[in-house]
């Protein structure tokens, strides 16, 4: 079987991604050709950090008032990692398996 198309270009290394996510929500995505989930990312952290913050009441801390946007920034950066994994270790196999699959299972 030949090897997926997806597959004989290098993927972003995964720490770079991390590094991205860290500093921007939805930049992990971004680099990695995902725009569209970064910018979705980035859109419901700012929503639910401004919901949270209306919704805690003024003596919560910082952390508190802004647990909603902070969540689902955390959430960004555990996929952008965990996809950017996945198409690393893919990568891998497909080149130290040339003409095979590069989907382990089949």
């Amino acid at each position: 079987m030949a090897r997926s198309a997806g597959m004989t270009q290098k993927p972003v290394n995964p720490y770079i991604v991390l590094a991205a996510a860290v500093l921007v929500p939805g930049a992990g995505h971004v680099i990695q050709g995902k725009p569209q989930r970064g910018l979705m990312f980035l859109f419901f952290t700012i929503v639910l950090g401004w919901v949270s913050l209306r919704l805690m009441p003024e003596t919560a801390s910082v952390f508190a008032r802004h647990v909603g946007g902070i969540f689902i920034y955390g959430m960004s950066v555990i996929d952008a990692y965990k996809l950017a994994r996945v198409n690393w270790e893919q990568w891998k196999f497909a080149q130290s398996h040339p003409g095979g699959t590069a989907n382990p299972e089949q």
